[in-house]
């Protein structure tokens, strides 16, 4: 018994493999963001138009990137990747707590870290590309984060809290996805 369990275990950790191996970055936003082909069973009209908030309030670590940002450019990419176009899909990225630290720009990060933001390139792309960042008023306060520290093109309203209520007003959702669920799907 042992040993069948072993080999399905095997067999579903190879299976995961293969799976990760079949995932691409691009179409717009290159070196992050990677997606994986779907056989869907409803294809996605091509007129569908996306507005999404993603909510971040933790740090993946000082030296990485910052995971739930790259969730934006997974989004993105996938997205357009099956046939809708980039203009229609608006995101947004609304960032507090200590999560904030990963917006600081190079300058302000190598004071806190002696290195470059490793989010900079990221966040370049991502704005670059129809997507709002905001900085939590309130959580930039607290840390004593001055919005001239912050990477160029971060907005900062009163509070993350004021940016959810503006952009669901705005007719954005949010994503209700958090890294650990993610990570989760492709663990099971």
């Amino acid at each position: 018994m042992r040993i069948l369990m072993l080999m399905v275990l095997l067999n579903v950790y190879a299976g995961n493999l293969a799976a990760k191996n079949s995932f691409t970055d691009g179409p717009l936003i290159t070196g992050y963001g990677k997606h994986a082909k779907v056989e869907q069973s409803h294809a996605l009209d091509k007129n569908t138009k996306l507005n999404v908030a993603f909510d971040v309030s933790e740090r993946t670590g000082d030296k990485l990137l910052n995971r739930k940002f790259d969730s934006l450019a997974r989004f993105l990419n996938m997205h357009v990747a099956n046939g809708i176009p980039a203009k229609n899909i608006k995101l947004a990225l609304v960032v507090h707590g200590k999560a904030g630290l990963d917006l600081l720009s190079h300058e302000t990060y190598k004071k806190m870290a002696n290195r470059d933001n490793p989010n900079g390139v990221l966040l370049a792309q991502l704005m670059a590309n129809q997507v709002t960042v905001y900085m939590c008023g309130q959580s930039a306060a607290y840390m004593e984060i001055a919005s001239s520290d912050l990477y160029a093109g971060v907005q900062m309203p009163l509070s993350s809290m004021t940016a959810h209520a503006l952009l669901q007003k705005e007719g954005y959702s949010l994503n209700p996805f958090d890294f650990e669920t993610q990570v989760n799907m492709y663990i099971l």
